[in-house]
């Protein structure tokens, strides 16, 4: 195999290994396979340009201009890419010096070789062999001691540059003494006459372990993300959980603190109806002995029922009818004719539901701001629409103001009793003769 043979067939394969960069380039967007890219596109154009066949339509001083400077392009793009690869400006920063002042120097020999090639009519080739060869023993010396460098530090990165850098360097040093001394020529293969042979082995050699190096970074990054993702998806789990617990004990203390403002409103009621209560029972008792009996009677009866709903939050249109009947005797009882109780409800509406004691006090509020006698009579009426809302009205005869002072308290009580059920607000009107309540009644609880 001739050495054309062989470059062609270098070529190709650093065509290939190109191709997949420039594939991984397109799909992550990082910098360094850009440098990568055209790290190997240097060494395709230098050793392109180093076949025979080609030489013949190429001038003789682009040929020995690319043959000096197309090497040390591709030195200087493996400055930038050993840098963002290992971050040499912050671990080695010596290195990193002497890699930009190197940069300086590789800019000055190639405006040097370009005058030669280009900008005198004579062509000094003294010249041009003295700064080629300086120039490539100070780029072996400058490897040399990166290579010693980057060796030093740890991890996998700097061990495959290194190594990478070392075989490159070996296959230099050979081509260049070999370009010097020559070699037999019974060298049993073709192709390893050319020094520039043993340069491609090197190159190749380094491209192999720069290439293993991307693609161990590439991996090392993907688990790096995904045990990042992992942990931010327990950190969520974790805020997630925190976050459902609270709102579980936020919950809980507002139902908490619901019920001991429910069973704090429902208390108000039972010292007020025992006050009103024992007010009526002391006039019964000096005018009819006998309808005071039957008044403690069902007083008692009453009492009963409001003790037993200072545990509960809701009751029955049904329970609360029935405790108004036992209420409204008593109220019969003290007023007579004065007062009078209309029931218009509708049946299928017995079973939804209602804070419990929600009549007492509007039928307590009644009287309590009313005038009530036989000449002029306090009509109640309690009456359901078919929306399911319970209306309860009386006829508006206020009493003097001197007399009542409304502090609306009882009205605010059932307020905030639908308020802490989060039902609809109750309605308050009020005309020239009369003042309605309308109260939201709630479904019946299922099975009833």
């Amino acid at each position: 195999m001739t050495f054309a043979t062989w470059n062609l067939l270098f070529t190709g394969m650093i065509s290939s290994i190109l191709l997949l960069n420039v594939v991984q380039w397109i799909i992550y967007r990082e910098r360094i396979y850009g440098l990568y890219t055209l790290y190997m596109l240097a060494w395709l154009v230098y050793f392109g340009l180093r076949v025979d066949e080609i030489n013949a339509y190429v001038p003789g001083s682009v040929l020995y201009f690319v043959r000096a400077v197309a090497p040390m392009l591709a030195y200087l793009i493996y400055f930038d890419f050993a840098d963002a690869l290992i971050q040499l400006q912050a671990r080695l920063p010596v290195l990193f010096r002497l890699f930009r002042l190197a940069r300086l120097v590789i800019i000055l020999y190639a405006i040097l070789i370009g005058v030669l090639c280009f900008g005198l009519d004579t062509w000094y080739a003294a010249a041009y062999d003295t700064a080629h060869t300086s120039m490539r023993l100070l780029i072996v010396v400058l490897a040399t001691f990166g290579i010693v460098q980057i060796r030093g530090l740890r991890g996998v990165v700097p061990r495959y540059v290194s190594t990478g850098s070392g075989l490159l360097l070996i296959g230099g040093i050979i081509a260049m003494v070999l370009t010097m001394t020559g070699l037999p020529a019974d060298t049993p293969l073709l192709f390893l006459q050319a020094p520039l042979t043993y340069m491609e082995f090197g190159i190749l050699a380094e491209l192999l372990c720069f290439t293993l190096v991307l693609g161990y970074r590439q991996r090392r990054g993907a688990i790096r993300s995904a045990i990042v993702e992992q942990r931010i998806a327990r950190e969520h789990e974790y805020l997630q959980r925190k976050r459902v617990e609270a709102e579980l004990v936020t919950e809980k203390l507002q139902q908490q603190m619901a019920t001991v403002q429910m069973m704090a409103l429902q208390a108000q009621l039972n010292p007020h109806f025992l006050f009103n209560s024992l007010n009526s029972l002391s006039s019964l008792i000096a005018d009819e002995p006998a309808k005071a009996e039957r008044f403690v009677d069902e007083m008692s009866s009453v009492y009963r029922y409001l003790l037993r709903t200072n545990d509960i939050e809701l009751t029955t249109l049904q329970t609360e009818l029935t405790f108004v009947d036992s209420y409204y005797h008593l109220l019969k009882t003290r007023y007579g004719s004065g007062i009078d109780l209309i029931r218009d409800i509708d049946a299928s509406l017995l079973a939804y539901r209602l804070p419990p004691l929600t009549l007492h006090l509007l039928l307590e509020n009644a009287i309590k701001h009313n005038i009530v006698s036989a000449d002029q009579p306090l009509i109640i009426r309690l009456s359901t629409t078919p929306d399911g809302w319970l209306t309860i009205s009386n006829t508006l005869q206020r009493k003097p103001a001197n007399r009542v002072s409304s502090t609306q308290k009882g009205l605010l009580n059932i307020l905030n009793k639908y308020q802490l059920l989060g039902q609809r607000t109750p309605r308050v009107e009020e005309t020239n003769n009369t003042f309605v309540v309308s109260l939201p009644l709630l479904p019946p609880t299922p099975g009833q």
